[in-house]
């Protein structure tokens, strides 16, 4: 393999990824896959931390405008490259999109409530209030009346719409670094992860840290494989644990993918608790079974089975 190989081709992914998104970030991956002292530089970095997504958000918070032209964000790159690396280990990409839950709610009502939450992965928790928000998935039928945003997610295939709300007896979740959504600075970088153009995103945001901030939910900071269990066996005392988790284990190593792996079968099978994954086509490879999972569509699963093919940030789904 060439030098450089690895992060072009990961910077072409996300080219094609974000097309149709946003056309900065994609004119911005793809001049970074063509540009070698750009590329040198990303190859310092550890390889989980020359993502995309974290590379062009701590460029942003250092100033690079976005929308943009792409000199801007290299400009920012090379010239405080000391900086913004020092964003880039400090922080991740905890985007909490809380438009996946039109994606998630479907799901949620398969199974029996009342239920007790476990977000892994859950950055600020602004994913574990699914009973806060309307939702419509264009064709099929909505759910409205809980007095929240809107969330809508284009659908094909025979969708479960479900008749009431999901009813939340508790919820909780864990996370390396649990953000505060009391905290201004915390807020802020959530803002700054959302992608330029998308300035729907950025206020469903700020509308979800305001339903957060009403009754903040139980977040444990450490490692997802050290707290699991314990929340759930805390969870089962409230209602039925279910497990969830959305673009969160791609940011794990391989070793650690098939420990988190095995470790939700083992529960499932022993009758603690549900377990809905949305994740990246490659990232649980048990779970999409050798299964062709359209380009840019997340595998949602219900106990380690595919359900539905849907979109990273939910703005589609495709029930199987």
């Amino acid at each position: 393999m060439l030098l450089h190989d690895e992060v072009t081709a990961e910077y072409r992914d996300f080219a094609a990824y974000a097309a149709g998104d946003s056309a900065c970030f994609e004119e911005w991956a793809l001049a970074v896959a063509g540009d070698a002292e750009v590329l040198a530089w990303l190859s310092t970095l550890p390889p989980l931390k020359r993502q995309p997504n974290l590379v062009f958000a701590a460029a942003r918070w250092h100033g690079a405008p976005a929308p943009g032209p792409y000199a801007g964000l290299r400009d920012v790159l090379l010239g405080q490259g000391p900086a913004v690396r020092e964003t880039v280990m400090a922080r991740s990409t905890q985007t909490n999109e809380v438009g996946r839950l039109a994606t998630l709610a479907p799901v949620l009502s398969l199974v029996e409530g009342p239920l007790a939450l476990v977000e892994v992965g859950a950055s600020a928790g602004l994913c574990l209030f699914p009973d806060r928000y309307d939702y419509a998935w264009p064709p099929v039928g909505e759910l409205r009346g809980s007095g929240g945003p809107l969330l809508s997610a284009r659908t094909t295939g025979p969708l479960p719409v479900p008749p009431v709300h999901p009813s939340v007896a508790w919820r909780g979740g864990v996370d390396l670094n649990p953000l505060d959504v009391a905290d201004p600075d915390a807020v802020a970088w959530l803002e700054n992860l959302v992608w330029p153009e998308q300035d729907e995103r950025r206020e469903r945001l700020r509308r979800a840290v305001e339903v957060a901030r009403r009754e903040p939910p139980r977040l444990v900071a450490g490692d997802l494989l050290d707290h699991v269990e314990g929340l759930v066996d805390e969870a089962s005392r409230h209602g039925t644990p279910v497990v969830f988790h959305s673009a969160v284990i791609a940011y794990l190593e391989e070793p650690d993918r098939v420990r988190f792996h095995d470790l939700m079968t083992d529960l499932v099978a022993a009758g603690r608790c549900r377990w809905i994954s949305n994740e990246g086509r490659r990232v649980l490879p048990r779970v999409t079974g050798g299964r062709a999972v359209p380009a840019g569509r997340f595998v949602t699963a219900l106990d380690g089975a595919p359900v539905a093919w849907s979109h990273g940030h939910g703005h589609a789904i495709d029930w199987l």
